[in-house]
């Protein structure tokens, strides 16, 4: 089954030399900023205004489960 990423922003993460592909969901975006504006710049203003948490949320992703690709979603950040 494929996955839509079209209602998401994308990010890599590097663990050493080796490249992690992270989708944070718009569902997750709404959770860190709940007056998010549905749009791409409204997409990318929150993510670079929660940029912190949500490289904090992936990189504890990453550390239970390593793959090559990462959804992120509302219920990694409660």
């Amino acid at each position: 089954m494929t996955k839509s990423w079209t209602r998401a922003v994308r990010f890599w993460g590097y663990d050493t030399s080796i490249e992690y592909s992270f989708f944070v969901t718009v569902d997750a975006l709404k959770r860190v900023e709940p007056h998010l504006r549905s749009d791409e710049e409204g997409f990318l203003c929150a993510f670079d205004e929660n940029r912190d948490l949500i490289c904090q949320t992936a990189a504890a992703v990453h550390s239970l489960d390593r793959k090559g690709r990462y959804e992120l979603v509302g219920a990694d950040f409660s």
